[in-house]
């Protein structure tokens, strides 16, 4: 009997995967690789998944998910790997709320934000994890939000590749392959904005230059990203918003058009009735997105 043969990666840097490929994507220290389903297969008794505290989840977030970035969560949960007796974090899922109220609104009108609805802010696991063990994750963690009574999720894949200034590739582009392979609803893209990139090819967020404008919760730290780049050190007094401007210009930061990220939506329930009977607010929408947009033009 003939092994089946494992097919090879056609280039380094391959963005997303169709839904039916056999291609699982992880990462490692904010960089992206592949697993293959063949590479051993996943078996769910060497893996277990827990509630994390806010620090450790902080700390994988940011060490390994290509945005170099973490987001304050209500609810934060782990994927552990178990085979050797002992546990080894090996995924992370950061779930909470976003920064206008209308991004849980808008799709799921009819759930109470920040409570019955949150956003998955985070979902990264490492590149020692086998195939299908996204999907497995991911439904251990509705299963858990549902426990709490949450009965709504959106989630955002950002199609847009992105290189630091170098011009090495960061992010490849994502089009929510592990959300259509789990029969998420796609409710389209949300909306298109101008983005900041910073020279390691990561985006200054708006809401982290509202911080550091209104010297909001969290200013510090949003500033402390730009100086670790090279921009000069807040003076005591000085305009937060003059100072932002200056810093961004020394370090470098470029402007791309960003068409919007790819939306989706889970509907939560015990049962197939249960979710259907959570009405959207937004269309559903075909075909699933399947290649990442084109690599912008910086200005």
């Amino acid at each position: 009997m003939r092994s089946p043969v494992q097919e090879t990666l056609p280039f380094e840097d391959l963005p997303e995967m169709p839904t039916v490929s056999p291609w699982c994507q992880r990462w490692r220290e904010r960089t992206h690789s592949w697993r293959h389903v063949h590479d051993g297969g996943f078996n769910a008794r060497h893996f277990t998944v827990a509630p994390l505290d806010e620090k450790p989840a902080e700390k994988f977030v940011i060490t390994h998910h290509y945005s170099g970035s973490y987001a304050a969560a209500t609810k934060r949960l782990a994927l552990y790997e178990t085979s050797t007796g002992e546990e080894r974090l090996s995924g992370v899922a950061v779930f909470g709320v976003p920064v206008s109220e209308a991004v849980l609104t808008n799709p799921l009108p009819y759930l109470r934000p920040y409570t019955e609805s949150l956003v998955c802010l985070r979902f990264v696991l490492l590149d020692e994890c086998p195939g299908n063990a996204e999907s497995w994750f991911l439904a251990r963690c509705f299963d858990a939000l549902l426990a709490d009574g949450v009965r709504g999720v959106v989630s955002f894949a950002d199609p847009v590749p992105r290189r630091t200034a170098s011009g090495v590739l960061v992010m490849p582009g994502h089009v929510g392959t592990i959300y259509a392979a789990t029969n998420a609803v796609y409710a389209g893209r949300a909306t298109a904005r101008t983005v900041k990139v910073l020279p390691d090819g990561t985006v200054f967020h708006d809401r982290a230059a509202q911080k550091i404008r209104r010297q909001e919760q969290g200013c510090e730290y949003a500033a402390a990203q730009l100086v670790v780049l090279g921009a000069p050190r807040p003076r005591p007094g000085c305009d937060p918003a003059l100072w932002l401007r200056e810093a961004l210009a020394a370090v470098g930061a470029r402007n791309i058009r960003h068409r919007g990220a790819h939306r989706f939506v889970f509907r939560l329930g015990r049962t197939r009735r249960e979710r259907e009977e959570i009405e959207l607010g937004l269309p559903a929408a075909r075909p699933y997105p399947k290649q990442p947009d084109p690599e912008p033009t910086a200005t």
